[in-house]
């Protein structure tokens, strides 16, 4: 069996959330961390097909060693997957991601991304955020230790085939949180609004701006309530987004109707 843990994240080698990721996972196991040399978020599921990619030996601020490859969160967990490093991790952890990701976020998330290739891979993978509203002054230290609590049951109890765990800690002391709830996804609220511009050469472009998303906090039992109420969230995720439940109504449509 393989003898180390894989860290990642979406957010570049040098984010605080990875080392603080990468320091409690040490203390279960062995870590070999390969991130994005530049931050990733919102990349969503991609794979660099287009260019070459490159891996560079990197120091991070405890002075250990990692990999800083320039290319996407899931090229980072492909690559060792295809052989970079001489065998596949025991799991993969990526994160923490200093802000949350729940609901429909997953489909955006680069964290969730490489956690998903992970998955995909068939190793036990988990995607690690806190519920910042900003990058500057978060402490990692409570959301890492639960990460690496998570982690331990996992390397010894495993994950089913396709699924990964995604992970969301309350931003509050650690005495203010109230548990671990395992939760469903919830409904995130998006207030995304177009920013039209002109350069100075008169040319139009465009940012997507407005204020951040809230969510549905009302339902019990989602990831979004959970960390409304100071509870770490644990969302089961499978691979597999195909609605089973619509696949009966549709097979009209294959008796000619269409």
């Amino acid at each position: 069996m393989s003898s180390y843990i894989l860290v990642t994240n979406d957010d570049g080698v040098t984010a605080p959330g990875l080392l603080a990721l990468k320091l409690a996972l040490e203390k279960i196991a062995r870590v070999i961390v390969v991130a994005p040399d530049r931050n990733w978020s919102m990349a969503g599921h991609s794979k660099t097909m287009h260019k070459p990619l490159r891996v560079q030996s990197v120091a991070l601020r405890d002075g250990s060693s990692a990999y800083a490859l320039d290319g996407a969160p899931s090229d980072c967990v492909a690559l060792v997957m295809l052989g970079l490093l001489e065998e596949k991790p025991a799991l993969v952890v990526s994160g923490i991601n200093p802000r949350a990701n729940v609901a429909q976020d997953l489909t955006y998330s680069g964290t969730v991304a490489a956690a998903m290739e992970g998955a995909i891979n068939g190793v036990p993978s988990l995607a690690v955020s806190i519920d910042g509203e900003h990058d500057d002054g978060i402490d990692f230290s409570h959301a890492a230790d639960y990460a690496a609590r998570i982690a331990r049951r996992v390397l010894e109890n495993g994950l089913p085939k396709d699924t990964l765990l995604n992970i969301n800690v309350p931003i509050v002391s650690r005495a203010e949180i109230r548990g671990v709830r395992i939760t469903r996804l919830g409904n995130r609220i998006y207030r995304d609004a177009l920013v039209a511009r002109q350069d100075p050469q008169g040319r139009d472009y465009y940012w997507i701006g407005g204020q951040p998303p809230s969510g549905v906090a009302e339902e019990e039992g989602t990831d979004i309530w959970a960390l409304a109420h100071r509870y770490v969230s644990i969302t089961p995720v499978h691979l597999d987004m195909t609605s089973h439940a619509l696949i009966d109504p549709l097979r009209e449509w294959e008796n000619g109707s269409l």
